[in-house]
């Protein structure tokens, strides 16, 4: 099994990373592959960081040999991602924008169809946005027809729709602890539907 997570944040090792790497660090425990991905340094080397619809439909010619050709080689295998992002104005950063955008060929090709979904944030303020930010990453989500889980785990307390953390979230306990419950949903949702994921 491999679980991927993938960091929005425009820092590699910022608040958003430190979530992720709390919720990679338990899916490997679990026994999963883990990979961490940085939408900003998949980026690097895109002449033009943003969709512009250059092919309809999309032929993925702007990724090709590139960085985030890479990215989505190791995200195309998966079989969950646990999507990352800052709080930005209420919503994703730019950069997870940029990354997902840029994914229209593996909608195409049903790369992420049935991969178990789930997502963490960090805002400055303890009700700064976080939930509308998950939201947004939902969305996307379900576009690609991924099989969305939260934290919201029976025998691990009350949760909601992912760990919201309240910036530095290396020292947000509540946070990384549902960042480890959203890591095991995963995990469980994940061996359960792996019949579904047949490449």
């Amino acid at each position: 099994m491999l679980i991927v997570g993938l960091n929005g944040s425009p820092q590699k090792s910022g608040s958003t990373a430190a979530l992720l790497k709390e919720a990679l660090a338990e899916a490997e425990r679990l026994g999963a592959e883990t990979k961490l991905i940085h939408a900003a340094e998949a980026l690097k080397d895109q002449k033009i960081p943003f969709c512009y619809n250059c092919s309809d439909p999309c032929e993925g010619k702007c990724y090709t040999g590139t960085k985030l050709g890479e990215a989505y080689e190791i995200i195309s295998k998966s079989d969950g991602i646990i999507f990352g992002s800052p709080v930005y104005f209420g919503t994703v950063s730019g950069q997870l924008k940029a990354f997902w955008d840029k994914t229209r060929v593996l909608r195409k090709e049903k790369a992420f169809l049935n991969v178990v979904g789930a997502a963490v944030s960090c805002g400055a303020g303890r009700f700064g946005g976080q939930e509308t930010t998950l939201n947004a990453m939902f969305d996307m989500m379900f576009i690609h027809g991924m099989t969305i889980v939260s934290d919201s785990y029976i025998d691990d307390g009350i949760g909601h729709h992912g760990a919201c953390a309240q910036k530095p979230a290396e020292n947000d306990d509540l946070a990384l602890s549902r960042a480890k419950v959203t890591a095991r949903r995963v995990a469980e949702v994940a061996e359960a539907t792996k019949e579904l994921r047949k490449r």
